[in-house]
């Protein structure tokens, strides 16, 4: 028989095995399990403690807004950071004071009258179904397996389940006020010595790790800070926008729907439509034609935000893709609820910052981009 070459691969294959039995594996290092058991308590204490944390994330975000104010002034004034602290919750609590002096009572009673004409305007809606086909297609749809009675039946036994879902969120929403204290208080502390807190917090990071941990952290303050600063614009002229355009067509509570869009804005992709609806239905109380012309606002203004305004805001803050933005919402939601949702851009925004510094550089070693400029530091 013809004498076969051996290859390169069964060559080396062959001189693998004269070697002799394989070498042992390495054993795991005691320090890698331990850090692995750590990183797992670490994580079950988070989830258990979640509302904890959100809790002291949103302060810390109060906390930057205020710290940002105080900045401002000491690049005007020269004062200390922590008297500028001070004089900014001042100027805030006399500006909140002043507006509810000033338009609080007609604020109250526009959305008092709003919570009483919101039943009328469900009412029309409901007669609108019972006599269109489409209408009674829906309801047809929507009625309980073995229910009996009319259309309209369907539509006034669905008239007490809306309104219980509108307190339960209503009641959800105001229902944490001492949440909100809690969250204040710690926002002031933070505000007023948070250099101290993060200095202590990153004697936390090993030792030669700590400039580069610094460094983020700076990076996460400014771009923290300059997204509240955008959404605090953006908020304000969505709400002038919105209030000006429903009092120019005439629409009753002009100031106090004007108001809601400006609040909600801050939930992307969702906050539209919780001022919106309830706009467009109070509006069909005015006439088909109202609700008609108050979409239509709705709709311009947003296009207006979406297409103009925000792009200039995420042109000087934060560029969130618009994609990781809604997973964003979509997962925080889902995990911690009505708070998750509101918070989920500013976690989105420091989550991108973390997997760039610290995996993408960090890890596998990508070069690094250059981070935010810091403002001008100042004592105190």
């Amino acid at each position: 028989m013809p004498e076969t070459t051996p290859t390169a691969e069964n060559k080396d294959h062959t001189d693998a095995l004269a070697q002799g039995p394989l070498a042992p594996r390495r054993a795991v290092p005691v320090a890698t399990i331990l850090t692995v058991f750590a990183l797992a308590i670490l994580l079950a204490a988070l989830w258990v403690w979640k509302g904890l944390i959100l809790l002291t994330f949103a302060a810390i975000l109060v906390a930057i807004a205020l710290r940002g104010g105080a900045k401002l002034l000491n690049r005007w004034t020269g004062i200390g950071v922590k008297l500028g602290v001070v004089l900014t919750m001042a100027l805030l609590v006399l500006v909140a004071f002043l507006l509810m002096r000033s338009i609080g009572p007609a604020i109250s009673a526009q959305f008092n009258e709003l919570m009483r004409g919101l039943p009328a305007a469900w009412q029309q809606v409901s007669d609108w179904l019972d006599k269109s086909n489409i209408g009674s297609f829906i309801e047809r749809q929507l009625e309980p397996s073995g229910s009996s009675g009319g259309s309209g039946t369907t539509a006034a036994s669905g008239l007490p389940g809306i309104f219980s879902f509108l307190t339960g969120t209503i009641t959800t929403v105001f229902g944490g006020v001492a949440n909100v204290v809690l969250m204040l208080t710690m926002a002031i502390f933070l505000a007023l010595d948070g250099p101290s807190y993060r200095d202590g917090a990153l004697k936390l990071v090993p030792i030669p790790h700590r400039p580069r941990a610094r460094l983020i952290s700076d990076e996460l303050d400014i771009s923290l800070g300059r997204w509240m600063a955008g959404q605090a614009v953006d908020m304000a002229v969505v709400a002038l926008l919105t209030g000006l355009g429903l009092w120019l067509l005439g629409m009753p509570l002009a100031m106090v729907l004007g108001l809601i869009a400006g609040l909600t804005n801050i939930i992307p992709y969702v906050g539209p439509f919780l001022s919106g609806a309830p706009a467009v239905l109070f509006a069909l109380t005015q006439g088909v034609d109202m609700a008609v012309y108050v979409l239509l606002l709705f709709v311009a203004v947003q296009q207006l935000e979406g297409n103009l305004l925000m792009p200039l805001i995420q042109k000087y803050a934060s560029d969130l893709p618009p994609v990781l933005s809604v997973m964003g919402i979509v997962a925080f939601g889902g995990l911690f609820g009505f708070a998750g949702i509101l918070l989920a851009t500013p976690l989105v925004l420091v989550l991108i910052v973390l997997v760039k510094r610290v995996y993408i550089e960090g890890i596998l070693g990508d070069a690094p981009a250059p981070p935010a400029q810091a403002p001008a530091q100042v004592g105190g």
